[in-house]
């Protein structure tokens, strides 16, 4: 299956916000109620991802027309020293078929990857498994879902390269 990577475009806008919303409901279920869901749905819209985009790189990932994955790097609160990964929602009939490995691949080669000391991703608890993959942990040693429901984690990347990694 190859997969196109591409830059988003504003006309990408309302398929993505569909291929979000069918992995939230789809995948996400397993650990968030429905209705928080529902309100956590309201905040991917096409105005939105848009917005997103424009302070982000965000990569969209295409099998043939169709917009599969999507995943996005930007500054952590403007620093230039510290990044966050947004964004990140893979079709569910594509989860588990490496397209989450080119994303975080294609993420962790973007120039805001590159240039940050720490990386933050605000995680779904479902995408926690998925992310201690590519070393990263919690942030502050704390493995619980916050008040927004979303569990942070980080990779200091000079520890990585202290520990030989």
């Amino acid at each position: 299956m190859p997969i196109q990577i591409q830059i988003f475009e504003k006309e990408d806008a309302d398929e993505i916000v569909s291929l979000i919303h069918r992995s939230m409901f789809e995948t996400n279920i397993a650990d968030y109620s429905e209705e928080d869901l529902m309100e956590d749905a309201k905040k991917f819209t096409t105005d939105t991802i848009i917005e997103r985009a424009s302070w982000t790189n965000f990569y969209v990932f295409k099998d043939s027309d169709k917009i599969i994955a999507t995943g996005a790097i930007g500054p952590y609160w403007d620093s230039t020293v510290e990044s966050s990964f947004f964004t990140i929602f893979v079709l569910p009939e594509y989860q588990g078929k490496g397209v989450g490995a080119l994303i975080i691949k294609t993420l962790e080669n973007d120039e805001f990857y590159k240039r940050a000391e720490r990386i933050e991703i605000p995680a779904s608890i479902t995408a926690v498994p998925f992310y201690q993959k590519y070393g990263y942990s919690f942030k502050n040693g704390i493995d619980s879902p916050d008040d927004e429901g979303i569990v942070r984690m980080e990779k200091h990347k000079n520890r990585m390269i202290e520990s030989g990694n």
